[in-house]
Order: structure tokens, then sequence, then C-alpha cells
């Protein structure tokens, strides 16, 4: 993973690149922890081998895992930066990932391993 700072003016926005074999919630976390961001919108595209999305059942007051076992583009990856309770950085992020057949799956993103890379704007 590698960033750079792109603008400072009133409101800093960052590129963050990830490179095959980064898992994107790990980096992104770590990245924000690094820069100390507490409020922040994120939006990236790209490619990954894999990953889990996920749905939230409201019955049951959790998500229903998705596996998604196949190279898939990143559509849309969109959400927020966030702080939890004991003040580290909470990501909430939904993508839409495509499919080579055309199909698209979406969901909350909960794992997603990249390959060859995904860009993201912080």
């Amino acid at each position: 993973m590698r960033s750079r700072l792109v603008n400072d003016d009133r409101q800093r926005t960052y590129v963050v690149v990830l490179d095959t074999g980064d898992e994107v919630m790990a980096c992104l976390q770590a990245f924000a922890g690094q820069e100390r961001i507490s409020a922040a919108q994120v939006t990236a595209i790209g490619a990954l081998s894999r990953g889990t999305l996920g749905f939230f059942e409201w019955e049951r007051k959790d998500y229903r895992e998705i596996p998604v076992g196949e190279q898939v583009e990143v559509v849309s990856l969109n959400g927020d930066i966030g702080v939890d309770a004991e003040g580290r950085p909470a990501l909430h992020l939904h993508a839409v990932l495509g499919r080579s057949d055309g199909s698209t799956v979406g969901g909350h993103l909960m794992e997603a391993h990249v390959r060859p890379t995904l860009e993201a704007i912080v």
C-alpha cells in the first residue's frame, strides 16, 4: 500500500493505492490510524481476487456472509471512516463487484483481497 496527499486546502484528500495481495479493510484501517483520520469519505475502483460481502439481516441483527471466490472488478466501492467507542478508526464500506459474465453482486464489504490493484480516494 502506498499513499499520497494530493490536496491539503481545508480538507485533506489522499490517493491510496493497494497492490496484489493487500487486504482492503486492514490496509484502509491502518492508513486511517496512521493519518489520524476521524471522519472521511472513501471511494475506490480496481479489482479483487476474492472477498466477502455481507447483507444485514434485520431480524438477526447480524450480517449474512456472501462469499465471492473469483476475480472481480470493483465497479463501485464507497463509504466512510469514523471512529469507534475507543477512538479507533471505524470503516463502513459497501461494494458492487462485477463478474466476468457481466453480472454483479453487492453488499457491505467485510473483506477483500486485491488483484492487481485498487485505487482509493480518501
